[in-house]
């Protein structure tokens, strides 16, 4: 079953368990497309994994040494932007999506990358164009429907007949309006919006690695 996903020399126990976790997760008529594994230059013992299907891009981390998994989904129709970097040992793979979350791996074998970004790019195109498709949909249907809406008026409307004016109402005194009080709203913090700042600051400093990056992220939308 897995044979498939071997092609560019992944880690067959690697994939296996994706796999199997994948298993359970896929939803209807959802299919696994390629699946790439982390090779790290000196310890591999429990490598990240990237998964992508028709429908979503899956990032897997182990964790427990290796006993457990997390793994953090993005549809396609969120992702805004992919990234790949060669480097001198592997490569990194990441996205980007609409509500400014980032996730990635590093130590990707290069042919592994290369994979993960083109399919990625061509689900962003399919996706666009679906979206462009969907807007003339909607702008076809609100111009249909206010045309036919003016000509129902027009058949509807009756012949013209006389009437006599009534006399005018007076108009009763009005007290004039209360003026509500203003309140005003003190601006709520994003504390996750925060921490992944500092999370991002002390990846960008080299403070932190790219595991330890990916790890800690996990644990903060997973608090979703």
């Amino acid at each position: 079953m897995i044979d498939k996903f071997l092609t560019e020399e992944q880690d067959p126990k690697a994939v296996e368990k994706v796999y199997l976790r994948l298993a359970d997760l896929l939803s209807t008529g959802e299919e696994i497309v390629y699946i790439a594994v982390q090779k790290k230059p000196i310890v591999n013992l429990f490598p990240d994994c990237v998964a992508l299907t028709n429908k979503r891009i899956l990032f897997f981390t182990p964790a427990n040494l290796g006993f457990t998994i997390k793994f953090v989904d993005f549809v396609w129709k969120d992702i805004i932007d992919v990234y790949t970097k060669e480097e001198i040992i592997g490569a990194i793979f990441s996205v980007r999506t609409t509500n400014g979350a980032e996730m990635g791996v590093d130590y990707l074998p290069k042919v592994q990358a290369r994979k993960l970004y083109q399919y990625a790019q061509e689900r962003k195109e399919s996706e666009r164009e679906a979206r462009r498709l969907r807007d003339l949909e909607e702008k076809r249907a609100e111009s249909g429907a206010v045309q036919f809406d003016n000509a129902a008026r027009i058949v509807a409307q009756p012949a013209a007949t006389p009437v006599t004016p009534a006399p005018e109402p007076q108009p009763e005194p009005v007290a004039p309006p209360v003026a509500a009080p203003i309140v005003h709203e003190t601006p709520k913090t994003d504390e996750l919006t925060e921490k992944l700042k500092k999370l991002r600051m002390l990846f960008d400093n080299g403070l932190i690695s790219q595991e330890e990056y990916n790890l800690k992220k996990l644990d903060l939308l997973n608090d979703l």
